[in-house]
């Protein structure tokens, strides 16, 4: 009998546009750079077409979705795969519409970018050369013939088409993104050749509420075959932790449990919390001659997650939070979008490299968003290695989704396929139905009775609940053990997506809505934020990128610009915060400082604010904050904290140190108190501070608070300490009381003294937060001269590190270099006298630091 064989077929592919045109002469075929591959990828590397990440050259590139295409190959069948009972091509991933030939027949017409298919060809095939080809149809057109059939229905971002088609919804455009209709086999085919393989393996982790683990490994093959199985669980050292070596497999299914207590396994943890020790599954199926059919592993890990919605003392509500192994975490993280537009490009290096920034940035949880993609399997890999939560939202957007019978029947095995593939990795701790929906419902006043948990509602003018609280939920429960949340945000409760006291929620009243100021981040919390932003320029090495060397449009107004600013509204709504809260310039370069500093205090603040609210156990007011967005999918000007070059902003930085930790956070507020009641003209202004620390480690700590004040105009400065003791996995207040050196004013004209306050929160002289309060807005301040600030920045002996003192208080550093840029360590620095401060600068060389902006630099 035949083992298993499975050959990729990856080389020799070729590609040409139907009928010939703009990308290639009517019949030439065109070889493939690499493979899987799409289109544009392939016309960029034969400089077929301009770049569309430069320039306006995103509109010369969109005949490409418009147009069909096809892809062949010739490979080669060996005789002994022939001789197999079964021999299949499957495909891992195709974009999106293709009819498959083999040999010249039909096998199979695609229809969904997130399925993989297989499909049996042992007919089909002969021994040697055989004819591979998919032709693809125009996703777009499809789009719009299946709208003119079904509805056009609400939706933001996009073309309305794309709510028929399961595509990655951000190709159509977003308001960070390019439209780029991408086409083509965009994941690996394979033959294989088999006479029983394992069709799902699912090996069930369990942990007790007392910590205890088990194991029930289960699977089933795809054709019945007299066999046994070899089920083995090793450790990452390749050690036997638990075997079961004769399991029979009867009527093509086999299961086996292992209780793993007592030691013999150790628990995963969420990075800051513990370890994270991964297992392998190994699943082996022989005949009764003992010979091989099947081998399958697995990676798993032991964790218990859950998710906790329960009454708070003394806030209405209840929590949404995340408990890891019965501890309650504050989710400090990011959202995460496609990090391409092409995605054959994303490389598992760049994978690392993107999620190693979420721990090197004190980052614990990562949101892969519903209008991208199912992220490949090293997506989750990393995550689980790395100690990151995933939070997963099913592929649906910000969209009055359609809910009829083929497409739901396309979704349910969409969905189906997605969480078997996805249900053992450790680090995903949710999923979600999709993005936005339910408050786009909302926003249209759609049918949303939420008091309604029994109807069908398809007939309704929001048919996708049907989707969401029907076949979603069905397919998590029956295929998985993880939490499903029926949107993000959602409340549930009956209570609206903009409920704050209960759900997730999304706080876009800072730059959408009512465009409140980033100061009032506090009473815009939500029970778990799990998204809000503020945009900023990119790095000025990224806008000059795209810029192409046209000096000409070098201004931030110019119409290049604009093609690479995608959010509605943008000019207005990033000049009014600017001008709200800065003198701020107008060239290219401070415009990208000032948008950055603004971004950075921005989001810092709000996890600042955000984390004082998880005050313990009950009083979880908080209890996460996801950024939008961690990433970009091209150089653009957009809410991301790192650019599509991997180049940090500042706001990166800004959050880092909110997320340590150990973190101080302090507030003034100005009080005003009348004489009387009747009065309007006499009264009193008393700025209050208020201090308080974080602590996210399971055990309370002992510090010194030690707080500072400054005169910026004089040379009055006023010191105290006092020991804290900061409670574990809570905030702590610490001092509340009058500003010091600001006397109590009595007339509007009074202005207030320009009074900057330092806080650190020290452990026998180490630093273990620091933060300075300076008077807001910004723009009211009189900064002293630069020459007598008495700002030094030394290079450090090493060559990659440099020292930043002062003797007046200085906001806002931003470091660097001429030529190739640094990775800091820390940027958006804020110094003040007798706290130096050390910066890594990994790549400085030697060179000194001959770029500095801050706020007062004398640019505006």
């Amino acid at each position: 009998m035949t083992a298993s064989s499975l050959t990729t077929i990856s080389e020799g592919w070729s590609f040409t546009q139907i009928g010939g045109g703009q990308g290639t002469e009517e019949g030439e075929w065109l070889a493939c750079s690499e493979f899987p591959t799409t289109v544009h990828v392939e016309l960029l590397k034969l400089k077929k077409i301009p770049d569309p990440f430069i320039g306006l050259h995103e509109w010369d590139v969109q005949w490409i979705g418009e147009t069909e295409w096809a892809f062949k190959n010739t490979f080669n069948v060996k005789v002994s795969d022939l001789a197999a009972p079964n021999v299949d091509l499957v495909f891992e991933g195709v974009d999106t519409f293709a009819s498959v030939k083999l040999n010249g027949e039909e096998i199979l017409q695609t229809y969904n970018q997130f399925l993989n298919y297989r499909v049996p060809v042992k007919k089909l095939l002969k021994a040697g050369a055989n004819e591979l080809t998919l032709t693809f149809e125009s996703a777009f057109y499809k789009g719009r013939d299946l709208q003119k059939q079904h509805g056009k229905f609400a939706l933001w971002n996009g073309d309305s088409s794309r709510l028929h088609i399961r595509k990655a919804q951000y190709n159509y455009g977003w308001d960070w993104g390019p439209v780029l209709m991408t086409v083509g086999p965009w994941r690996p085919i394979h033959l294989h050749a088999y006479t029983a393989r394992i069709a799902s393996l699912f090996a069930r982790t369990s942990v007790s509420s007392s910590l205890s683990p088990s194991l029930t490994v289960s699977f089933s093959l795809s054709h019945e075959v007299a066999s046994t199985a070899s089920v083995v669980l090793k450790d990452s050292s390749g050690k036997v932790i638990a075997q079961e070596s004769k399991v029979q497999v009867k009527d093509g299914e086999a299961q086996v449990k292992f209780e793993v207590g007592g030691g013999k396994v150790e628990l995963w943890y969420p990075i800051g919390y513990g370890k994270q020790p991964t297992y392998t599954v190994e699943v082996a199926v022989l005949d009764e001659q003992n010979n091989a059919l099947s081998n399958q592993t697995q990676k798993i890990a032991f964790r218990r997650a859950q998710v906790v919605q329960d009454e708070l003392i003394d806030q209405e509500g209840r929590t949404f939070l995340f408990e890891i192994n019965g501890i309650r975490i504050f989710c400090g993280g990011s959202n995460w979008i496609p990090a391409d537009s092409f995605l054959t490009t994303m490389t598992p290096e760049r994978y690392r490299a993107w999620l190693q920034l979420l721990i090197d940035g004190n980052q614990n949880m990562i949101r892969v968003w519903g209008g991208g993609i199912y992220e490949p399997d090293i997506f989750y890999d990393i995550c689980d290695e790395l100690g990151i939560m995933v939070w997963q939202d099913f592929m649906f957007g910000c969209g009055q989704y359609p809910a009829y019978d083929s497409f739901v029947k396309n979704v349910t095995e969409e969905a189906e396929q997605q969480v078997q593939r996805l249900r053992h990795h450790p680090s995903l701790v949710i999923f979600a139905g999709n993005n936005e929906d339910y408050q786009l419902a909302e926003a249209n006043k759609l049918d949303l009775d939420y008091s309604d948990e029994t109807s069908d509602f398809r007939k309704t003018t929001f048919p996708a609940r049907h989707i969401y609280e029907r076949v979603l939920p069905a397919a998590v429960k029956e295929h998985s053990d993880i939490h499903y949340h029926r949107s993000s945000p959602y409340s549930g409760f009956g209570k609206v997506t903009t409920n704050q006291q209960y759900g997730d929620l999304h706080q876009w009243n800072v730059w959408h809505g009512s465009q409140e100021p980033w100061h009032n981040w506090d009473i815009l919390a939500g029970r778990f934020v799990s998204e809000f932003g503020m945009e900023a320029y990119p790095d000025i090495r990224t806008v000059d990128y795209w810029l192409g060397g046209n000096k000409a449009e070098r201004f931030p107004q110019s119409r290049t610009m604009n093609n690479h600013n995608k959010a509605d509204g943008f000019e207005r709504r990033l000049e009014l915060y600017l001008v709200e809260n800065f003198k701020h310039a107008f060239d290219v370069d401070s415009y990208v400082y000032y948008t950055q500093v603004m971004q950075a205090e921005t989001l810092a603040s709000a996890y600042r604010l955000w984390r004082r609210n998880w005050r313990g156990k009950g009083r979880e007011y908080t209890a996460g904050a996801l950024v939008w967005q961690i990433n970009d999918c091209w150089p653009v000007t957009s809410w991301a904290i790192v650019d599509y070059f991997l180049r940090p902003k500042p706001a990166y930085f800004t959050i880092a140190r909110e997320l340590r930790p150990f973190t101080v956070g302090m507030t003034r507020k100005e009080v005003k108190t009348f004489a009387n009641e009747r009065s309007a003209a006499f009264f009193t202004i008393e700025t209050v501070l208020e201090v308080w620390g974080t602590n996210s480690t399971l055990s309370e700590k002992k510090a010194t608070l030690e707080v500072t004040a400054f005169d910026l105009h004089s040379d009055w400065t006023e010191t105290w300490s006092k020991e804290v003791i900061l409670a574990a996995n809570s905030s702590t207040e610490l001092y509340k009381g009058e500003l010091p050196g600001q006397p109590k004013r009595t007339k509007v004209s009074e202005v207030p003294k320009t009074i900057i306050i330092s806080a650190r929160l020290l452990d026998n002289g180490t630093v273990l937060g620091r933060y300075s309060n300076w008077p807001e807005p910004f723009k009211y301040i009189h900064f002293p001269d630069v020459k007598d600030l008495g700002l030094k920045i030394t290079t450090g002996a090493d060559g990659e590190s440099v020292e930043l003192s002062t003797q007046k208080p200085i906001k806002g550093i931003v470091l660097d270099v001429d030529g190739d840029a640094i990775q800091w360590s820390d940027q958006a620095i804020d110094l003040v006298p007798g706290d130096p401060q050390v910066i890594k600068a990994k790549g400085l060389k030697g060179r000194s630091v001959c770029k500095v902006r801050f706020l007062g630099d004398g640019s505006a």
